[in-house]
């Protein structure tokens, strides 16, 4: 175990705002080399919880006075959760991370990158590129009626893609709402995001944000609205919720969540259904705002604006609110309005051909290290601003991007020697009983002195939750 500050952890802590002296309180104990990659993936993953364990232990310290209690950081517990989907077992049931039609595609002048895990962005690509999808369920077969997620038709969506320029099946995607990128042939210094910060953060003008009185935990006590999908946003705010936060994870009735993701990210949280489309679900969602301290939001750029829901409005309404905001691209740039996901953002930014293979074919990072890296970064902001409005009473607005992340690992991040240690992916993995079965999964990195060692309540069902805080009446209250 070595306390050595190193230079990434100083970025990464400095990047949300944090007093550059706590460094010191930041253990690391190496496991080996995990998370082998050309680029500095484990720096990056360690880097990142660590500064989340620390904003932890510092959000405590000014909830209860005292000093800052040690942050501890175990590689091996780091490897294993940026993974943790590939780890879980729901009721003996392994995860499939990608559906047949997410992945490379070799197209007359490159390769493209597409993602198509849930129905609508499948139909969506299939519909630019003129695949018919087959009786409404975009890859059925056999005439059984069921979805068998686009397999039986990888082949046509292959003969398509090689027969049009990279930039053009891009483009034909993104104009019908699906997800496609043509890989870039090395990193293109911000072309495509502009070049994204690490994290950005604002105060509020006026205070008014209650001081969080003395608990055990971190975030006990505070009441998180979550906004997010697909896994930085969720890992940012499973994080939360093992730290103490009542966190209320809000959903549209009309886009369904994938159920091994709400599965994997939604520990210790609530989920709730709310159509901020209408009338009366945005009327439902400001009720919930009025008694919130955080709110977390994956909405492109502009979605929450069109609402009436813009970050601004939000915080005037209540003062001394902390938004957080996560995106893909970043929040300028030209494409900041796009869709986007890790593995999409890692093809566009030069990541895919830095980690591509003897053959040429575009590579991958042994986890999906901007989406989890993200998270912990967004979850440490979340406690930094909380710890600051412990002091000013002022609310702050934060921003975060997969783009943002990715720029980090490619031009920031600092390789460090391999730290000596033997990981077993076993040791940091346990077994919880939840409404979907037996479930084995990732144990939570995030620790420091005192700190729990794993949430306090399995997921539950998608949507099943009352849009209610936790002791304020209704169902799961």
């Amino acid at each position: 175990m070595t306390n050595e500050p190193d230079a990434t952890t100083v970025q990464a802590w400095r990047a949300v705002g944090g007093p550059e002296h706590l460094t010191a309180k930041v253990s690391y104990r190496g496991a080996g080399e995990v998370l082998p990659a050309v680029l500095p993936v484990r720096e990056l993953a360690r880097a990142t919880v660590g500064v989340c364990s620390l904003a932890a232990a510092e959000l405590l310290a000014a909830r209860n006075g005292g000093t800052v209690p040690g942050a501890e950081v175990d590689e091996a517990a780091v490897a294993t959760a940026f993974v943790s989907e590939r780890h879980l077992l729901v009721d003996g049931r392994a995860l499939t991370p990608f559906a047949p039609l997410s992945g490379f595609w070799r197209a007359a002048d490159g390769w493209v990158r597409t993602h198509a895990n849930y129905p609508h962005h499948r139909a969506r690509l299939l519909a630019a590129l003129g695949i018919d999808g087959g009786g409404g369920h975009s890859g059925a077969s056999g005439g059984s009626g069921e979805d068998d997620g686009g397999a039986a038709l990888v082949g046509r969506l292959t003969e398509t893609v090689a027969g049009l320029p990279a930039q053009e099946v891009q483009e034909r995607v993104y104009a019908a709402g699906g997800l496609a990128v043509a890989v870039a042939p090395e990193p293109d210094g911000g072309s495509v995001t502009g070049g994204q910060p690490l994290a950005e953060a604002g105060a509020a003008e006026g205070a008014g944000g209650r001081r969080l009185p003395p608990a055990p935990l971190p975030a006990a006590g505070v009441r998180v609205l979550d906004l997010t999908r697909v896994i930085a946003g969720p890992v940012a705010t499973r994080t939360l919720a093992l730290l103490g936060a009542d966190v209320l994870r809000v959903d549209s009735p009309g886009l369904p969540e994938d159920p091994d993701s709400h599965i994997d990210t939604g520990w210790g949280k609530r989920s709730t259904l709310l159509d901020l489309d209408s009338v009366e679900g945005r009327g439902v969602f400001r009720g919930l705002l009025d008694s919130a301290d955080v709110v977390v939001t994956g909405y492109r750029p502009g979605s929450l604006d069109r609402r009436g829901l813009a970050a601004r409005e939000l915080m005037a309404r209540r003062p001394g609110l902390v938004v957080a905001q996560l995106c893909a691209w970043g929040w300028s740039g030209p494409w900041a309005d796009r869709r986007g996901f890790d593995s999409l953002v890692q093809a566009a930014r030069g990541i895919a051909a830095i980690e591509a293979g003897p053959e040429g074919r575009p590579g991958v990072l042994p986890a999906q290290a901007l989406d989890h890296g993200t998270g912990y970064l967004l979850a440490a902001g979340v406690l930094r601003a909380l710890t600051d409005r412990q002091a000013d009473g002022r609310g702050r607005l934060l921003r975060f991007s997969l783009a943002g992340t990715a720029d980090w690992l490619l031009h920031g991040v600092t390789p460090e020697p391999v730290r000596e240690g033997v990981y077993e992916a076993a040791d940091w993995l346990t077994e919880t009983a939840s409404p979907y079965g037996p479930l084995r999964h990732a144990l939570p990195p995030v620790r420091y002195e005192g700190s729990p060692r794993t949430w306090a309540a399995p997921p539950t069902r998608w949507g099943a939750d009352g849009a209610a805080w936790l002791g304020s009446g209704g169902q799961g209250a």
